[in-house]
């Protein structure tokens, strides 16, 4: 079997327009229309003193904040995102109109979520915008070289998104919490599948260039709050409460995507660095499954989540 040519990103995204389309009216198809302010205990401002803090707000752990706090941040770095990925799929018609949509629901996640953390009193506002504008003078986010890395990025990236929110939300105490975390993990699973799907159709289209980018980015992945402030200590609280830790980012998304969805045991006529490549991340995927498994035993990290949350 002769092996394919890579095309360059133009002749890929042109190539992969019509799943493009595809893919978009499957998302609207399953996309329902919702508002923050619905999700939003208002009255609970009223609690609020001269400062913005609520005393009843302490039955909400440090852990849980810390997810908050990096969760909103991460959101609001939209505008460097949407640069990103706005030069990585060029200027056609369609991909252009799924890059602004994107970004609109994207932007809605840090309205209900910034919205909520305030009236609930749980973190200093001085504290939060401080944090705000440092990470968007920072403006650090990943940068995928091309399409297929960008496809493989965005994938793993919002199945992370998907999980960490919805594991902050469970560890809410109240129903308006757990509903709007909810609301926007959902969000977010539309995107990973969205994503995960066009890598699924560049594999088709050109397995061993689209195998050499999926190595990247599994064995090179970073959450994109690695520019937050205190990055660190927050991830630390994160992972030891079983919010996202590295059990979790194994089992629920580098299994997943590496053997589950994108099957990259499977793949067979490869070239020589594709195969390189196929074996390498292979046996990442085994190894942090054993990092994890010993950081985190089984009944400290969070099992598997559905398809459709």
């Amino acid at each position: 079997m002769a092996l394919l040519t890579a095309k360059t990103d133009e002749q890929l995204l042109e190539e992969l327009l019509p799943e493009a389309e595809r893919l978009i009216n499957r998302h609207f198809g399953v996309q329902k229309e919702w508002f923050p302010h619905e999700f939003i205990p208002w009255t609970e401002a009223a609690k609020l003193d001269e400062n913005g803090n609520c005393p009843e707000s302490e039955n909400v752990d440090e852990a849980t904040r810390s997810a908050l706090f990096v969760n909103l941040l991460t959101e609001d770095n939209l505008p460097y995102y949407y640069n990103d990925v706005n030069r990585m799929f060029g200027t056609s018609d369609t991909w252009q109109y799924w890059t602004r949509r994107w970004t609109a629901e994207e932007g809605r996640h840090s309205i209900v979520i910034r919205d909520y953390i305030t009236v609930k009193g749980l973190i200093d506002p001085k504290e939060l915008e401080r944090a705000r504008m440092a990470q968007v003078e920072g403006g650090e986010t990943p940068h995928p070289a091309g399409v297929r890395d960008g496809f493989a990025y965005l994938a793993i990236q919002e199945l992370a998104t998907r999980i960490s929110h919805h594991n902050t939300g469970k560890r809410l105490p109240d129903k308006e919490g757990q509903a709007l975390m909810r609301r926007v993990a959902i969000d977010e699973n539309l995107h990973y599948l969205f994503y995960r799907d066009l890598a699924s159709a560049a594999l088709e289209e050109n397995p061993s260039a689209t195998v050499e980018a999926i190595d990247r980015q599994i064995t090179n992945f970073q959450m994109p709050g690695t520019g937050i402030k205190d990055f660190v200590k927050h991830s630390k609280k994160i992972a030891k409460a079983g919010i996202y830790n590295f059990a979790i980012h194994s089992e629920n998304i580098v299994k997943p995507l590496v053997f589950g969805h994108w099957k990259i045991d499977k793949l067979t006529d490869l070239t020589d660095a594709a195969k390189a490549a196929q074996e390498h991340v292979i046996k990442f995927s085994e190894k942090i499954s054993k990092i994890g498994q010993r950081l985190f035993p089984k009944s400290e990290s969070e099992p598997a989540l559905a398809e459709s949350i």
